[in-house]
């Protein structure tokens, strides 16, 4: 039998990869991890505290150290920071340790999900959310196209639903590898 395959969550944000996260571990009876969490945990600090301090670039660093630590681990599944893409060290790591799952999720329910929570996303503190929002879109809809293995748009479907077909086009997919 191979060794258990990591499942790892990229996406905007507001996609839903820590709700549907949860669901897929829960499922598999594994560990979830969120990367940035567990960035929150190491530094002891937020990541709004990080961006503002340190900007994005010291963000990206911790950020970059936490993937490749949990990504050698096997059998997990990990949401990704929806910039975690931008790094192409992440990019490598997650394609080569495990399967990739781009959620996506359409510009007025992304917009709608992070506005309830606009004190957590440090990207949108700014005058124009909205046009930032469009801006990460554009740049970073290319990177998890290029790294996904399945993709699915979160909608209109709870995470459980979406966390039991993931897991099955997985098992799909191993089947047509062997």
């Amino acid at each position: 039998m191979s060794t258990p395959s990591n499942i790892y969550l990229v996406g905007p944000m507001g996609a839903g990869k820590t709700s549907v996260g949860n669901q897929l571990a829960r499922a598999k009876k594994t560990t979830f991890y969120d990367s940035d969490q567990e960035v929150e945990k190491r530094s002891g600090v937020t990541v709004s505290w990080i961006f503002e301090v340190e900007g994005e670039a010291g963000f990206r660093q911790r950020e970059e150290a936490v993937i490749a630590e949990l990504s050698k681990m096997k059998g997990i599944v990990m949401a990704t920071g929806g910039g975690s893409v931008v790094t192409a060290n992440n990019r490598k790591q997650l394609k080569a340790t495990g399967t990739v799952v781009y959620l996506q999720v359409s510009f007025d329910k992304q917009f709608e999900r992070t506005n309830r929570r606009k004190g957590t996303r440090p990207l949108l503190n700014q005058p124009n959310p909205k046009e930032k929002l469009a801006k990460l879109n554009q740049e970073r809809e290319p990177l998890y196209q290029e790294i996904a293995d399945l993709t699915y748009s979160t909608d209109k479907l709870a995470p459980a639903i979406l966390a039991k077909r993931i897991l099955a086009d997985i098992k799909n997919m191993s089947r047509l590898q062997r």
